[in-house]
């Protein structure tokens, strides 16, 4: 049976009390993500930009891991406010221009930060 592994990542203001992704057999389950941008840290100003800053986290968390975006399978997205939605939808089409995953989109009331507008998770599988 196979193990989980925590996949080691080294990434701007990741959240010293969960793991930014794990494995378990041919599966990367990538923990929600903020719109930090991956190297700075610093927060994008808008739902276009966090979501930007949050797709690059994943794609690095992904690649770290032996995936990519081409094998994301599911996402699930929440929103602060549905009138970000169709910018968020923009910006998440040029990430997923054909290969797109299975997509939960729910809006919330708030996030753990009254600045984050968006986190998004997704489940991967790695290729053979």
């Amino acid at each position: 049976m196979p193990r989980k592994e925590i996949v080691k990542v080294d990434a701007a203001a990741a959240n010293p009390h969960l793991s930014l992704a794990t494995k378990f057999g041919g599966l990367v389950f990538v923990a929600g993500q903020t719109g930090r941008h991956p190297v700075t840290g610093e927060l994008g100003k808008d739902v276009r930009e966090q979501t930007r800053n949050i797709l690059e986290r994943i794609k690095t968390i992904l690649t770290a891991a032996g995936s990519s975006l081409d094998n994301v399978l599911t996402a699930t997205t929440y929103l602060t406010n549905v009138k970000d939605l169709a910018a968020y939808n923009e910006e998440y089409a040029k990430y997923f221009p054909t290969t797109k995953p299975a997509r939960t989109t729910v809006t919330v009331a708030a996030l753990n930060s009254p600045e984050l507008v968006i986190e998004i998770t997704v489940t991967a599988c790695i290729p053979d």
